[in-house]
């Protein structure tokens, strides 16, 4: 039997102890790693991979972090700034992925450090999602 493959995104965030190129890239490649994991994903099976970060990093890029990786540096990305609201967390970096996956399989948005608290509800795989058991 053949596998349904179809286009899914992926979301996910952290933050970074401080504005330094160590520090994002700590962060990226620990954010990164997390969600090659969680979610069995191949690079190859990436579309394209928008990361923002919040106004006060601007050490590096973290698509330059991602591109180091086996298998990203043909990947397209871009960086972007994310807007700036009043008392929002600070020094996160954010992504979404679009990704082509099985149907079949379950989608895990990965929210690591003090961004765990942005998305408490995406703390489990989509399947198991509670919302979901309501459709």
């Amino acid at each position: 039997m053949e596998l349904e493959w179809r286009m899914r995104a992926i979301r996910g965030a952290t933050t970074v102890s401080s504005n330094t190129v160590e520090a994002m890239s700590e962060a990226v490649t620990e954010l990164l790693d997390e969600l090659e994991e969680r979610n069995q994903l191949n690079p190859t099976d990436i579309i394209s991979v928008t990361f923002s970060v919040t106004r006060d990093l601007d050490a590096t890029f973290p698509a330059a972090i991602a591109r180091t990786r086996p298998y990203w540096d043909c990947v397209p990305m871009l960086d972007v700034q994310q807007m700036y609201v009043e008392g929002s967390l600070e020094r996160c970096i954010r992504f979404l992925i679009h990704v082509y996956l099985p149907t079949s399989t379950p989608v895990y948005h990965t929210y690591l450090r003090q961004a765990a608290n942005l998305r408490p509800d995406w703390s489990f795989p989509k399947s198991l999602h509670p919302s979901h058991k309501l459709r």
